[in-house]
């Protein structure tokens, strides 16, 4: 999206200055610029389900907001370990578990 597309260049500079690597600073964008669960307006869906659905402001909390948490916790967990790619297959492993249930 447009956020992420105006901050990377910054964000990749100032990644090179401190001596992080990139990849990882890229992963945190892609992450950040897609983090937009708990408001209508962080998203252009959102907006677009939010009035044909009947759905308000609170519902977007309400339903938004463990979603907000379970993302900050993989999205901290798969930047700290150095096997991300092992994360993303745990991740995988309990969606398809839940959704057997």
């Amino acid at each position: 999206n447009a956020a992420a597309a105006l901050i990377f260049p910054i964000a990749m500079d100032a990644a090179e200055k401190v001596g992080l690597d990139l990849s990882l600073m890229g992963f945190a964008i892609m992450l950040a610029s897609s983090a937009a669960f708990m408001t209508p307006f962080g998203y252009q869906t959102n907006l677009m389900v939010m009035g044909p659905g009947g759905y308000s402001t609170g519902d977007f909390l309400i339903f938004g907001t463990p979603m907000q948490v379970v993302l900050v916790f993989v999205s901290t967990v798969a930047l700290v370990v150095s096997r991300w790619w092992m994360v993303w297959l745990v991740s995988l492993a309990i969606l398809v578990a839940a959704s057997m249930f």
